[in-house]
């Protein structure tokens, strides 16, 4: 599959339904995530910081993230979207260089953040929107006009405002977003599905969240019409909560147990072909 097939793909995904994305943060990850019957992949900054040695929020270079991405689209034929926090860089042609980077590495979307750090100030709806217009525009440029720019505002994520203000805030930058060419809204921090379901009657865009344990699951997310449901680091998280623990009963017990279930070895390396 090419990558305009991709980014088709992509966009159809958000069509109808709800789009499940387990997020990797390396090529094996995303083997095992496509594998187990993902439609698509998506890539968790932190993750991948974590995985080249370097802290999230900005802690990664465009360069390092896209080499990332690079390994992943060589192993997965499903369409992918790579998060690519706040597009390195504050102006838009920062922006629009890391799209024209990550169309480059075979990604066909990103999630673009509005926060210019972790915590905060965001941008303003203005300011993110002059952003987005800079990444459609490269994308277009790059003869991939499909691109999916799924924006993320963290209002919620960092408690932005008053608290009963912040739905209102979400709704105005989700028009702004909109106009100026975005093409999903993604609002960590937001599981209430009471609000959620406002939320996805108030805008054309599809929504989506992020989920952790005890969150609502998939299907009660897709009643409040919640659109994508991905997962963060938490899988990554899990992966390396693995190691810590398989580490402290070999260094302490002299034990194995916490390596049983694992994948076997061939089942590992039978998922690359070179």
């Amino acid at each position: 599959m090419g990558i305009e097939q991709k980014a088709l793909a992509l966009r159809e995904l958000h069509a109808s339904g709800i789009l499940v994305l387990p997020n990797a943060w390396d090529a094996a990850s995303a083997a095992i995530i496509a594998g187990a019957g993902a439609k698509a992949v998506a890539t968790t900054s932190g993750g991948v910081a974590w995985s080249v040695g370097k802290s999230d929020g900005g802690g990664m270079t465009r360069d390092e993230m896209i080499e990332q991405v690079r390994r992943i689209t060589a192993v997965v034929d499903v369409p992918v979207t790579a998060d690519v926090e706040g597009g390195y860089g504050h102006e838009p042609e920062a922006v629009a260089k890391t799209v024209e980077a990550v169309i480059e590495a075979g990604a066909a979307g990103i999630n673009l953040e509005d926060s210019k750090a972790p915590g905060g100030p965001l941008f303003t709806a203005a300011e993110h929107a002059d952003r987005i217009r800079a990444g459609r525009a490269a994308a277009a440029e790059a003869g991939l006009a499909e691109f999916f720019i799924n924006v993320r505002t963290d209002v919620f994520l960092f408690q932005i405002g008053e608290a009963d203000g912040r739905l209102d805030d979400v709704l105005r930058r989700a028009a702004a977003y909109a106009e100026a060419g975005a093409d999903g809204l993604f609002v960590p921090g937001l599981i209430d599905l009471d609000l959620l379901a406002r939320l996805t009657k108030s805008t054309d865009l599809p929504v989506g969240v992020m989920a952790w344990p005890g969150a609502p699951t998939v299907a009660e997310f897709e009643q409040a019409g919640v659109r994508r449901v991905s997962v963060g680091t938490g899988i990554s998280q899990a992966a390396y909560t693995v190691a810590q623990r398989a580490a402290v009963e070999l260094l302490t017990k002299g034990t194995y147990s916490e390596l049983e279930g694992a994948l076997d070895f061939g089942t590992m390396n039978g998922l690359f072909s070179n």
